[in-house]
């Protein structure tokens, strides 16, 4: 069972939201938050996750799939540079494997996806206080007006993938 645990790294909008999304999904065992850095013009640090996946229990596909419908990833703006819409590969096959990933899900987007995938370099954890962000403090108006609505989709899109348990608040409302 240990070959089936793999790590991908994932950028694209704030990491309190991405965060929360994931750590709300089965098959993940980990998510860090923080900040990735690649390599070349990509090199300086941007708002991201590492999610730690059991895939025997959820795919690439699957999480790359769930990202680029929970973030803006259509949506070029000015704040890119801050929240690159990313997939960060921890291997050449997984960059590889991710580029194929993003191209055939294309055709599901009206807008040209703008998420590229480079590869991992760097990581810096953000600072404790802010970790499990969203769980620690659901009822603060950023993760109510941000957060739920992004869990909403994942509950509405992806029940199947979702721990039911950790969302249980949000079908109450």
């Amino acid at each position: 069972m240990l070959q089936a645990l793999n790590k991908i790294a994932l950028g694209g909008g704030c990491h309190w939201c991405a965060e929360a999304i994931f750590q709300s999904l089965l098959g993940v065992s980990e998510v860090e938050q923080g900040f990735v850095a690649s390599i070349g013009k990509n090199n300086t640090f941007s708002e991201a996750i590492i999610v730690h996946f059991n895939a025997e229990e959820i795919s690439l596909k699957t999480i790359i799939e769930i990202h680029l419908n929970t973030h803006k990833s259509t949506s070029n703006h000015s704040m890119r540079t801050k929240y690159r819409s990313a997939v960060y590969a921890f291997s050449e096959e997984q960059k590889l494997e991710s580029e194929e990933i993003l191209k055939s899900f294309q055709n599901k987007f009206q807008k040209e996806l703008i998420t590229q995938v480079f590869s991992f370099d760097r990581f810096k954890i953000s600072r404790e206080q802010i970790q499990n962000y969203y769980f620690s403090n659901p009822e603060k108006p950023f993760c109510e007006r941000f957060i739920n609505p992004k869990l909403e989709i994942l509950l509405k899109q992806f029940s199947n993938y979702t721990n039911q348990n950790k969302l249980k608040h949000l079908k109450n409302e």
